[in-house]
């Protein structure tokens, strides 16, 4: 099968403050744009944001909802991390790492926009654990 991309549609207020912060902040690439809409290029993949005029609020914690990307290599995670760090981007869960030790180690941080979309960023120690362990019953962090 040849490479598959993903897409994700989602809620903002203002096309400029999106264009600000997905473009100049995580250095996406600016796609097509409307009055109501702009196509984002987020490392291969289509993220479109739909300007809405319903009230968009936070969330209290980073569930349920939330998109982001795996890193295959850590130096990709930590190179996103400092730009994140050096556009000012606003972190909803700074830099950790999650079960330390074990095969499910990774580390991890959460950026909100400034829609409160949250947008999570990983580096798995253990590539089998993105998809396997499933003997492990460890899926994000306690609520």
């Amino acid at each position: 099968m040849d490479k598959v991309l993903f897409h994700l549609a989602f809620p903002v207020a203002d096309i400029a403050k999106t264009k600000e912060f997905y473009g100049e902040g995580l250095g996406c690439h600016i796609g097509r744009e409307s009055p109501s809409a702009v196509i984002l290029n987020l490392y291969g993949n289509q993220l479109v944001a739909h300007l809405t005029k319903d009230p968009l609020t936070p969330q209290k914690t980073i569930y349920p909802r939330h998109f982001g990307l795996i890193f295959h290599a850590q130096a990709d995670w930590e190179a996103l991390l400092q730009r994140a760090e050096q556009q000012n981007l606003t972190f909803r869960e700074t830099p950790k790492r999650r079960f330390p030790g074990s095969p499910l180690e990774h580390r991890t941080f959460f950026l909100e926009d400034p829609f409160y979309n949250l947008l999570e960023f990983k580096y798995y120690c253990h590539p089998e654990a993105i998809f396997g362990q499933a003997e492990l019953t460890s899926v994000g962090d306690r609520v």
